[in-house]
């Protein structure tokens, strides 16, 4: 268990540099009163914030279990979304195409919030990819017809054909799971490609079926309001995330990581703007482009 050297308060944040960012600890899923790490009580109670300097390192052993255990409840709170946007597809509830941009909006960006349960272990962000790596296999087993769900494949496809499901919502999945993996919390592409992804294209499908009567001269299939629409989300979207995991010492906030959040966003909106997103899949162009830029600019 741990063992506490000092125990100083502060009555503001925690100066942090760059060389400490990701290296934070956390308590054990089981060895705490609670799952969530210190950064996320002491961000919530600004008044009483603590500095606990740790002498004892977390064992490999007790990270792994922690690192299970948030696996665990993110992949349980994921399906239990997904479950929900079924229910309402089922119910009629909202129109289809409009259960489905619900669906791709919230799943991405509700996951982002669960990462900071997860340790500083080199495990935490495989682990992490669990939940949405289930999706993978989901949508290969219900758009390949060895599994059937009409529920799930009514809120989540175009047309309510159970093949489409190994496009878009199998590219989604797969851009997810893979920017968890290789890129994790400290990464501000990461941040990027989900929520350019997620909030961005969502919003701008929401948006452009609305309010989308003047088309772009270069794509008529396209609307001035859904890619400004598109930038603004991606691009809100990622800043905001940006400055939740600020608040965990995961990555800096600074005016020139904003610029570059919404040179990123911009790109994706303009490549999904396009008249090859008519070709190919948006779910795929999107993150790609995202990834891309990002590695320029970050």
């Amino acid at each position: 268990m741990y063992s506490e050297v000092s125990l100083l308060c502060y009555a503001a944040p925690p100066i942090r540099s760059s060389a400490h960012l990701g290296r934070r600890s956390f308590p054990s899923v089981f060895g705490s009163p609670t799952l969530f790490p210190p950064g996320f009580r002491s961000s919530c109670f600004p008044h009483r914030r603590l500095l606990a300097t740790m002498v004892d390192p977390i064992s490999l052993e007790s990270s792994v279990v922690h690192d299970l255990g948030a696996a665990a409840l993110t992949s349980a709170t994921a399906l239990g979304l997904l479950r929900f946007w079924e229910e309402l597809a089922k119910r009629g509830v909202f129109e289809q195409k409009l259960n489905r941009k619900l669906v791709h909006i919230s799943i991405g960006l509700v996951f982002l919030l669960f990462w900071p349960l997860f340790s500083s272990g080199s495990q935490a962000p495989l682990l992490a990819a669990l939940a949405p790596g289930i999706n993978i296999i989901r949508m290969l087993l219900l758009g390949s017809g060895i599994w059937k769900n009409d529920a799930m494949v009514k809120s989540i496809s175009r047309h309510g054909d159970y093949r489409e499901l190994l496009k878009g919502p199998l590219y989604y999945a797969c851009t997810i799971t893979f920017a968890t993996w290789l890129f994790w919390r400290t990464s501000p592409i990461a941040i990027a490609a989900i929520c350019n992804l997620c909030a961005g294209d969502g919003m701008a499908d929401i948006v452009g079926r609305r309010f989308g009567r003047k088309k772009l001269f270069y794509n008529h299939n396209k609307s001035f309001a859904g890619s400004v629409t598109m930038t603004l989300a991606g691009f809100l979207a990622s800043v905001g995330y940006m400055h939740y995991y600020h608040t965990f010492g995961f990555i800096e906030e600074s005016w020139g990581m904003i610029i570059r959040f919404f040179v990123v966003s911009l790109a994706s909106a303009l490549v999904e703007s396009l008249p090859i997103s008519t070709e190919v899949d948006d779910n795929l162009t999107v993150p790609v482009t995202s990834l891309l830029v990002g590695g320029l600019v970050f």
